[in-house]
């Protein structure tokens, strides 16, 4: 389980990094300021979470569900989240905004929290562990 997050992790690094250079230059010809803003908001957190997915992944031992859950609510979130922006704002450009995508984007946010808190409450059972 360990490889497959740290795997995850890496790619959507790699993508986030593409993504934000493919953004930067080639879509500033057909993106709209606002198409641009949404774009590079997707590209920041792609890229947040990709770290969050590495430390987990080199942090927790991933034994328990809640370690489980708390990197599928991140890998999930970000797909969810990042992907769902880029279709909009790409299909917004060329005039044929994919609307039923509207409501994925929260739903991806809501997992990306979920992650988060997750996160916390694994951090904090393994604390004690830490310091001795």
């Amino acid at each position: 389980m360990k490889e497959l997050i740290l795997i995850i992790g890496g790619l959507y690094g790699g993508l986030a990094v593409v993504f934000g250079a493919f953004g930067a230059h080639a879509l500033k010809r057909s993106f709209n300021d606002d198409q641009l803003k949404s774009f590079e908001t997707a590209v920041k957190y792609q890229m947040y979470h990709a770290l969050i997915i590495i430390i987990s992944g080199i942090t927790f031992p991933f034994l328990e569900s809640l370690q489980v859950i708390m990197a599928w609510c991140f890998i999930m979130g970000v797909f969810l989240f990042s992907f769902s922006i880029y279709a909009l704002t790409w299909s917004s450009s060329r005039g044929r905004k994919l609307k039923f995508l509207g409501p994925v984007t929260p739903l991806g946010g809501l997992l990306l929290v979920i992650g988060w808190i997750l996160f916390t409450i694994n951090a904090a059972s393994i604390a004690p562990f830490l310091n001795p």
